[in-house]
């Protein structure tokens, strides 16, 4: 018995060797395909290409460095076929022998303006290494085309997804499948983004001018991605003209903006600003001493060098920067506020073979606002800032065409430093505050490390696999959390693919803030008093093409958040993380509809989304369950852009939206201090956020009209906020300054129509 089972063993292995030796005979003589793929006018490299064998399975989609690899081909000759939106597809011819790596960078013509281009807004095509789930990619093409207010915006466009939300219509905070805008990580060209929005969060500090790529995940987002609980948008910025100098300006009453990008060295440079103009404008307007108008202006920058250091490698200097100022000066009264964002990274990539690439991005991130005012002669300040040094390195390996892995190392170092002054008087940069009443400093340095491993494996023609695992360790807390992820998808034919997607995430940083005024956001770390928020995803997907040009989306999904906060609003002074915040759990749930037309001279997309949103907080609302603000409930969207003739299009888009959450009150109370014979009217609130205000809803429309001037190709952009001036409600107070108490609604803004001219050079 022994010896037959011992026989069976060593055929077994036999067996085994034998196919291993000849797998491994049949991948040595199998041959690779890769190289770039990049703009023929400019040499920005494209993002998304699909590259494709034609009349075969083999295939592959472009990186964000503009990179692929096809590998394990038979020898042979084959026709390579490359696809990119708005641009003219690519054909040729090659030839491939056994063994043989072969190095083909490809450029794409842009397509023909006359031509039936292809538009897609929110569409990315599958890579069979990284499975797309809940995921949107959005081309720069049609941001331009977008207009909101008289300005492209991404974040903007992005709130016109299904399950993409808003506090309100001013806000350009991400509210994404019922997470709040802190738990959403925000990249720039690999760097953090800690406050993505201008004061008052009508606009976002992204120059749609200086963006080429803009990839949001909504869940279920790979390992690679870590330390926020909900979303990610991972954008990049231009890297500029390599052939010719080129610029765009334009002027409108809102804003400027102006962007110039060209060759230098052996690479290009892109640099861009914008800036409004409303102080300037205040000074044509007759004064008001009583109810002075502020003066506010707000500007962003941004500015990036690419170099070309041979065939394998290439590094990147990248920078952005931002600044609001707002000041109003009256009678005994006056104020400013200030907000900064400033970023910089330096990435170098490198091919170790066709089939091995990496990328290494040291960068650092830096976030600060401030107040400062006086009444009466008396003088106050509070401020906070975020700093940090990151060094994110990360490795790919096309092991072959059918299996891949890519894993990353990440380090970062952070600062965090608050400062309030209540005393009256001034007290100097680096000076003692702990003995001083009234003034309280608190700086916390922290260090946090990853890694992430994560690979893709095509099983079959219909069935893919993506597994991952992170590790997050944090130094302050003391504590390495476990994050899984898995992902699956499945081919049924051309008309409907099927996939699910589960993960663990964690999340380190907190913001203190308040949902309806953005400009002193606070992030604070996980001290030793708190433990990090966790949340679990699940995902599922169905994506169909039931006509040719038309895709629809269906998402399912239900996730859960842990130990997520709440601020303590009446809470002046707190020692550590646990005494800013309230703590508590929540779950969200909900399903998505998208419908998009991406041909033909009308394109767009329809989108609906139901979700729920619960939270609840031993804390908060006597420990029972709630809905929060942001919960919406109902989410409609309509966006549609028509191509007229050779020189005109129009667009427009529509929301409806249920009213959000708020807190109602049940009787009032007079309030007497010492001394006092009247008093102060107190209300007692109702149940938290347990009713709503009405539905919400905007139309907008927009035009462009092609013409030249001075042979400049140029546009005149129109755009019409708000049509039927609904003015929705931004928040309902109860005033309680006369003896009858009043249910008074801030309302947000009426029509307002915007032009700009916007000149190529």
């Amino acid at each position: 018995m022994l010896s037959s089972t011992k026989g069976r063993t060593s055929l077994l292995g036999f067996v085994l060797t034998i196919f291993v030796a000849l797998s491994s005979v049949a991948l040595a003589q199998n041959a690779s395909l890769s190289g770039y793929v990049s703009d023929a006018s400019s040499k920005e490299t494209l993002i998304s290409a699909t590259v494709m064998l034609q009349s075969t399975k083999y295939g592959a989609i472009t990186t964000k460095a503009g990179y692929y690899v096809v590998s394990d081909i038979p020898p042979g000759s084959y026709i390579v076929k490359v696809t990119y939106i708005g641009y003219q597809p690519f054909e040729q011819e090659i030839v491939l022998s056994a063994n043989q790596s072969k190095r083909l960078d490809i450029e794409l013509q842009p397509a023909d303006v006359n031509s039936d281009a292809v538009h897609v807004v929110a569409d990315r095509a599958d890579d069979d290494r990284q499975i797309s789930i809940s995921r949107v990619n959005i081309p720069v093409e049609q941001l331009s085309d977008f207009r909101i207010g008289g300005e492209t915006d991404i974040f903007r466009t992005l709130q016109y997804l299904p399950g993409v939300l808003t506090s309100s219509q001013i806000s350009s905070g991400l509210y994404i499948r019922g997470g709040s805008p802190d738990q959403n990580l925000i990249l720039l060209d690999g760097s953090s983004v800690y406050n993505p929005t201008h004061l008052f969060g009508f606009f976002s500090t992204f120059n749609t001018e200086a963006i080429k790529d803009v990839d949001l995940s909504k869940g279920g987002f790979p390992a690679e991605y870590g330390t926020r609980l909900s979303a990610v948008l991972d954008l990049t910025q231009k890297d500029g003209n390599k052939e010719e100098f080129e610029g765009v300006g334009s002027i409108g009453t809102i804003s400027s903006k102006v962007s110039m990008q060209g060759p230098v060295g052996d690479g290009s440079f892109f640099i861009g600003g914008r800036r409004t103009y409303l102080e300037l404008l205040k000074t044509v307007v007759p004064e008001d001493t009583v109810n002075p108008l502020p003066d506010y202006y707000f500007y962003d920058l941004n500015g990036k060098i690419m170099q070309v250091l041979g065939d394998d490698d290439r590094i990147y200097l990248s920078g952005f920067m931002t600044q609001d100022d707002l000041e109003i000066q009256s009678e005994g009264l006056g104020f400013n506020i200030g907000i900064q964002n400033q970023i910089g990274a330096l990435r170098w990539t490198h091919l170790f073979s066709e089939k091995m690439f990496s990328a290494v991005n040291l960068s650092t991130s830096f976030y600060e606002n401030g107040f400062t005012g006086n009444s009466g002669g008396f003088q106050f300040e509070v401020g906070n800032s975020i700093q940090d040094y990151s060094l994110r390195a990360s490795l790919d390996w096309f092991y072959n065409d059918d299996i891949t892995f890519k894993t990353g190392l990440e380090a970062t170092r952070y600062s965090f430093d608050y400062f309030q002054n209540f005393t009256g008087e001034r007290i100097e940069p680096g000076e003692d505050t702990d003995s001083i009443a009234g003034s309280t400093r608190l700086e916390v340095r922290d260090y946090t490390a990853a890694w992430y491993g994560q690979t893709n494996w095509q099983v079959n023609n219909q069935l893919s696999v993506q597994a991952g695992l992170r590790f997050d360790y944090m130094d302050l807390r003391e504590l390495m959390t476990f994050d899984p992820r898995l992902a699956l998808s499945y081919q049924h034919d051309d008309f409907l693919t099927l996939k699910v997607a589960w993960g663990i995430y964690h999340q380190y940083l907190r913001l203190a803030s308040n949902p309806d005024f953005t400009f002193f956001d606070t992030w604070l770390p996980t001290d030793s008093t708190v433990d990090p928020g966790d949340s679990q995803h699940y995902i599922v997907s169905a994506e169909m093409k039931p006509f040719r040009g038309i895709d629809v989306n269906v998402d399912v999904y239900y996730k859960t958040l842990n130990n997520i906060s709440e601020l303590r609003r009446r809470q002046t002074n707190s020692d550590n993380v646990n005494e800013v915040f309230f703590f508590g759990d929540g779950e969200a749930y909900g399903a998505e509809l998208f419908i998009q037309k991406k041909t033909g001279r009308l394109t767009g997309w329809l989108g609906y989304a139901l979700g729920t949103v619960n939270a609840q907080f031993d804390s908060i609302n006597g420990g029972k369950e709630f809905r929060p603000k942001y919960d919406r409930r109902h989410d409609f969207k309509v966006v549609a852009q028509y191509e007229l003739s050779e020189t005109w299009e129009v667009g427009a888009s529509f929301s409806f939206q249920s009213g959000q959450s708020y807190t109602g009150a049940t009787s009032r109370f007079q309030a007497n201090g010492p001394g006092e014979n009247v008093g102060v009217g107190v209300i007692v609130p109702a149940e938290r956020y347990g009713l709503r205000l009405p539905p919400s809803h905007q139309l907008n429309l927009s035009g462009a009209w092609k013409t030249t001037i001075f042979g400049l190709d140029s546009r005149l952009l129109i755009d019409i906020y708000n049509v039927y001036s609904r003015q929705d409600i931004w928040f309902r107070y109860y005033d309680t300054t006369d003896e009858v108490t009043e249910v008074t609604d801030v309302r947000l803004l009426p029509i307002i129509p915007s032009f700009a001219l916007e000149i190529k050079f």
